[in-house]
């Protein structure tokens, strides 16, 4: 999965509270609340994963432009 340069600010705004609220949930873990500290940890790692994978009314117009470059500039063949 390649990530473009705006990809990469927005993993990175992400990474910035996620990482807060991974180290808490393993603080909350070894202290012994394992159900707040597994739903902290749980959500860290959502923060991260969600965006990445999921499709956002932002994303289709991106998608629809792949799909029409796609279509029309087709790779050479490696034989030709």
């Amino acid at each position: 999965m390649r990530l473009g340069i705006l990809e990469m600010l927005g993993l990175g705004a992400t990474l910035i509270f996620a990482i807060p609220v991974g180290i808490f949930g393993v603080q909350l873990l070894t202290d012994g609340q394992t159900v707040f500290g597994g739903g902290m940890l749980l959500l860290a790692v959502l923060m991260v994963a969600l965006p990445q994978y999921l499709t956002t009314p932002q994303d289709i117009p991106m998608i629809a432009a792949e799909k029409v470059v796609g279509g029309v500039a087709k790779d050479p063949d490696e034989d030709e």
